[in-house]
């Protein structure tokens, strides 16, 4: 069994929008909306699991699950930090799951090519992430001043689905709250377990909607997707 688990219960405060960010549309539809869509689509995804903020959740199920008819779709509500919003999440979810796919509801384009290779990867490897090689040169700053250059070619910027083996996670986050841990993704804490994490070939057009600037990109990649 094969869960999908969208975070789509932060503020967006860099949106600037006014509303939760997960809820701005592109092309006249939802972001979160493209985002549950490219998982109810893909035949190996059995559940799917949405973390939404608690006072957004009849406005969640009118606009988004009604309007666009998605069914079985289960809710969790967010928590203070993404942390915690991920681990109400992996309560709701089925426990007979195998591999479990955390995925940003701000991240409308990942396609069946990415969540395919995500679950079989996982299934051999324990722990998996998507990402794509760094372009731009990397410098370490300290107070201004440039401490050092890392090699570019072992460089990549981190994506989502992050996907594990699901015991493993739910282990690698009750290990993390014992120890008062927060990571700034699931694989961190996957990773102060000792376990070591395969990164795969994600996609420059799996972007995650964070800016005003996002906008106007993914309505591109939209555009050339016709």
């Amino acid at each position: 069994m094969n869960s999908a688990l969208i975070v789509a219960a932060g503020s967006g405060k860099r949106m600037n929008a006014g509303i939760n960010k997960q809820f701005i549309k592109l092309k006249n539809k939802e972001i979160i909306a493209y985002t549950i869509e490219s998982f109810c689509k893909n035949e190996n995804i059995d559940e799917i699991v949405v973390c939404i903020k608690k006072d957004e959740e009849e406005f969640f199920k009118e606009h988004i699950l009604d309007k666009y008819k998605f069914k079985n779709i289960r809710i969790a509500y967010g928590g203070k930090e993404r942390q915690d919003s991920i681990y109400n999440g992996l309560k709701e979810v089925n426990k007979n799951c195998d591999i479990i796919l955390v995925h940003d509801g701000a991240r409308p384009f990942v396609d069946n090519r990415i969540i395919n290779e995500s679950i079989e990867s996982a299934k051999e490897k324990k722990a998996v992430v998507v990402g794509v090689p760094v372009k731009d040169t990397i410098k370490i700053v300290n107070e201004d001043i440039v401490e050092s250059t890392p090699e570019r070619s072992t460089l990549w910027a981190a994506q989502t689905p992050q996907a594990f083996k699901y015991k493993l996670l739910v282990e690698a986050y009750e290990e993390a709250y014992k120890n008062n841990y927060y990571g700034t993704d699931d694989s961190m804490l996957v990773e102060n377990m000792g376990q070591k994490v395969t990164m795969i070939m994600g996609s420059y057009e799996n972007i995650k909607i964070t800016s005003p600037e996002d906008i106007n990109f993914g309505e591109q990649i939209l555009n050339t997707r016709r």
